[in-house]
């Protein structure tokens, strides 16, 4: 095997801020000693998330076993996937913070699967995937992710099942979605569907999409880790995962807008 030098395009912020979680829960758990100290194993994980490598290439980059890499990987993925925040939360920082309306969106998390596995078949997208539930701020910030349904789960039936309306009708948050939520109840707004529609429900439509088109930007934040363009883990992860990046991705956030 061939080995060369890399790097990755994250701060070295995000760096520290992984491994002070690395270091926390090996103390906790009273496992001092590994191969890998807590900034080599937070390191580990951030190239995978980011450049979406096998376990076998992490592996063979940082010295240690492919089974290793995993365990590294499953560790610090549960650690930063139970920081996110539960809906009800997401939702009660937000009126704190003021937010006059919030942008609810579903992602397909491609994942790689044979045709015969029909539950994962996207008929919208023609690709086998995962379907995510993204609520972002009117900037695009990540505010929630929900888990993962098989890929043909219709995006207002994910909504259904994860609580959202319900959740966002006693939030009392007005929240713009696109069409393939309409027929919701509770707050959300959906444009105006079909052929020759008067010029007001136009001007509405093109109203709609220009708020709603910044806060649609969450997804392309979270499939700037490429471990989620395509998954070749089992497809239950992919909640898990999108819930690690957006964690992630907050940070980073928060910290330029610190600095």
């Amino acid at each position: 095997m061939l080995f060369y030098r890399a790097a990755v395009d994250l701060s070295s912020q995000t760096l520290n801020y992984v491994a002070g979680i690395v270091r926390r829960r090996r103390k906790t758990i009273k496992s001092p000693w590994r191969r890998l100290n807590p900034g080599q194993q937070a390191l580990l994980v951030l190239v995978y998330l980011r450049k979406g490598e096998t376990f076998g290439e992490l592996g063979a980059g940082f010295g240690v076993r492919t089974a290793t890499a995993w365990r590294h990987v499953e560790e610090t993925v549960a650690l930063l996937s139970a920081r996110s925040l539960r809906l009800d939360r997401a939702l009660r920082k937000a009126k704190r913070d003021g937010l006059h309306y919030l942008v609810l969106d579903g992602t397909l998390i491609r994942t790689d699967r044979i045709k015969a596995d029909r539950p994962y078949f996207s008929g919208k997208h023609r690709v086998h995937g995962m379907n995510i539930q993204v609520i972002a701020t009117p900037d695009g910030t990540i505010l929630w992710t929900s888990g993962a349904l098989p890929g043909k789960t219709h995006d207002l039936s994910a909504a259904r099942i994860w609580g959202i309306l319900r959740a966002l009708d006693k939030a009392g948050i007005v929240t713009l979605a696109d069409k393939g939520y309409q027929g919701a109840e509770g707050p959300l707004i959906t444009p105006y569907k079909g052929k020759n529609k008067p010029e007001s429900q136009k001007r509405a439509n093109r109203a709609h999409a220009r708020l709603r088109g910044p806060g649609e930007r969450a997804n392309a934040q979270l499939k700037g880790w490429k471990i989620l363009r395509k998954l070749r883990c089992s497809p239950s992860k992919a909640g898990h995962l999108c819930k690690t990046i957006a964690v992630l991705q907050n940070h980073r956030v928060a910290h330029a807008a610190r600095g």
